[in-house]
């Protein structure tokens, strides 16, 4: 039967597939639009699996927060280029799964792709797009994070994006203070908020490096684990949130600038940091 370019451009319109692609699987599916859904969803697949051994280190970071600015859930969506990744139909893709993350509150990153918006799954989506722009494309990276007050942060370019929460905010305004601290976290990376949510395996592992430091500099072996335990301390204020020196003014650290700018009540409870292409 013949395909009219009215059926192309409705199979477009649904599936979000190229012209071409749209047309053979018309003609592949002799006018049936379902079997050529399908066929350009196996198209995807098939493309999906022969680029599954290929690098996807590209991408951007995507952030949603929810109305009531409590929570948000942030998202890394992978694909091999840079010129793909500024893609609008790469960006759309990434924006609404950002949006079904949030709605849903999927528990891992398998569920989220399980998730059905519109009649297709997250899963089929990402497929389809693969068939469509011709790259790998994945999520990598799904958190969830919520306070009372939330407050996000995309580094420009996308590829780095940082959430912070908060707790005792109460009428307070905490968006340009958050914003700080934020782009704070960005910058600096941090391992964890306080020194208390250091890993153990860290600081066990940062005090047997500081105490073969110390002996290598041929200080007695007797006074290894006092200086090794003093190393640890610069440690907790290079890697810790609250404890680095606040890069707008290197005279406080972030846990003073938070204090003074929103009161002692106010907290820092967590945050959330991806960057592109990080483990």
């Amino acid at each position: 039967m013949a395909i009219t370019a009215q059926d192309v451009n409705r199979l477009r319109q649904i599936t979000g597939a190229g012209m071409m692609d749209c047309k053979k699987a018309l003609s592949e599916a002799e006018g049936d639009f379902d079997l050529a859904i399908e066929v350009l969803r196996k198209k995807g697949q098939k493309v999906s699996a022969n680029r599954a051994d290929r690098d996807a280190r590209e991408g951007a970071v995507f952030i949603k927060e929810n109305a009531a600015g409590n929570e948000a859930i942030l998202i890394e969506l992978n694909c091999e280029t840079d010129f793909v990744a500024r893609n609008e139909d790469f960006q759309g893709l990434g924006n609404l799964i950002a949006n079904a993350a949030e709605a849903n509150s999927p528990a891992d990153i398998d569920a989220l792709k399980a998730l059905v918006v519109e009649g297709t799954s997250i899963e089929e989506r990402i497929s389809s797009s693969v068939g469509k722009i011709g790259e790998k494309i994945d999520v990598s990276r799904y958190e969830r994070i919520s306070g009372d007050k939330v407050v996000s942060y995309i580094h420009p370019g996308a590829r780095v994006g940082v959430v912070v929460a908060f707790s005792n905010v109460q009428q307070k305004d905490a968006t340009a203070v958050g914003k700080d601290v934020a782009m704070q976290i960005a910058a600096m990376n941090p391992i964890a908020l306080d020194k208390d949510d250091v890993p153990a395996d860290v600081i066990t592992k940062e005090i047997e490096i500081g105490k073969e430091l110390a002996i290598n500099e041929g200080k007695p072996a007797a006074m290894a684990e006092k200086i090794a335990l003093g190393r640890l301390n610069k440690f907790y204020k290079d890697n810790t949130l609250l404890n680095q020196d606040f890069v707008k003014d290197t005279s406080k650290t972030v846990g003073d600038f938070v204090k003074e700018s929103l009161g002692a009540e106010v907290k820092v409870t967590a945050f959330k940091r991806v960057q592109l292409g990080a483990s």
